[in-house]
């Protein structure tokens, strides 16, 4: 898997390409822990690139986004192809994280 990080007006965003999974999840885990504990508070992760989401990845994310409410940071989720989406939907992620249909109106959210 490769993430792609860039910023607009202050926001990290991260884009997914490739599968998330118990094999690159790890990385995936340090690479967001990194950007979280170099001060960012305003995070959109872009799942247009991402073909696959376990639950290893599921996990990830939701450690992160606990982290990120503790310093009143935000995670924003978007570009999810519809079986991806499902995926949260059926984990019970839909609730907990927001999610937008593309980057721009994830930006929006912050």
């Amino acid at each position: 898997m490769e993430v792609i990080e860039k910023k607009q007006n202050g926001i990290c965003i991260l884009e997914l390409l490739g599968r998330l999974d118990s094999n690159t999840s790890p990385e995936f885990e340090k690479r967001l822990f990194e950007v979280i504990e170099d001060g960012a508070k305003s995070v959109v992760v872009d799942f247009e690139g991402l073909d696959y989401i376990s639950s290893a990845g599921l996990r990830v994310l939701l450690k992160a986004t606990k982290e990120l409410k503790r310093s009143q940071g935000k995670m924003v989720l978007c570009s999810m192809k519809e079986y991806i989406k499902e995926v949260f939907e059926i984990a019970g992620f839909v609730s907990i994280f927001p999610i937008a249909s593309t980057v721009d109106h994830a930006l929006e959210e912050f």
